[in-house]
């Protein structure tokens, strides 16, 4: 299902701005889970936040399983933009100061109407610190960019268990999950080859 051409529209104005995205259409096999069927949005924003220590912040939350840490996300609600709702979750999920420095994907999932929108951004101050207490998250961890597949398989792995908190199967919520973690992993790392 195509994006709309409004978001289209301002995919172009973002791209011009940090850097024309990588463009990816992935097919999911699963049963529906949050966040795909959350009615109050179209997409998701994915910060990748790159610390001051050079490497990617990521968190947990207090309900997911064991050792699916991942790359903080947030919804982007119907009539936001994409980059108010990507500063917008900066803020809530991390209370760090940053700015964008690429635009690195656009990840759309079939059979949903559904969209990530990933972006890299660099810390320039504040302090690290969830200032919404509904996001639950219970730890963040900075990995290394070459960690990223270990986590995406981690994320992969998730137990083949139904939960309220998502409305489906954890093990589809986790290989949804992992794709973005391998997206990022795969734009990083070309990046990293062609400044060579």
């Amino acid at each position: 299902m195509p994006l709309p051409p409004a978001i289209e529209a301002e995919i172009a104005v973002l791209a011009a701005r940090y850097g024309a995205p990588r463009r990816i259409t992935a097919t999911l096999d699963s049963n529906p889970f949050n966040p795909l069927t959350q009615s109050d949005r179209y997409g998701e924003v994915c910060m990748v936040v790159r610390r001051r220590n050079g490497r990617l912040l990521t968190a947990i939350k207090t309900f997911y399983p064991a050792g699916c840490f991942r790359l903080l996300t947030g919804g982007v609600a119907h009539g936001e933009t994409i980059e108010a709702a990507l500063w917008r979750e900066v803020e809530e999920e991390t209370a760090l100061q940053t700015a964008i420095r690429r635009f690195l994907a656009v990840i759309e999932y079939q059979p949903y109407a559904f969209a990530t929108f990933a972006f890299l951004l660099d810390e320039c101050g504040g302090e690290l610190g969830s200032r919404d207490p509904h996001e639950r998250l219970g730890a963040f961890r900075d990995i290394d960019v070459s960690e990223l597949p270990a986590l995406a398989a981690t994320l992969a792995a998730a137990p083949d268990r139904l939960d309220d908190e998502i409305g489906g199967n954890w093990r589809d919520w986790g290989r949804f999950r992992a794709i973005v973690h391998r997206v990022v992993f795969e734009v990083l790392t070309d990046d990293t080859a062609d400044n060579r």
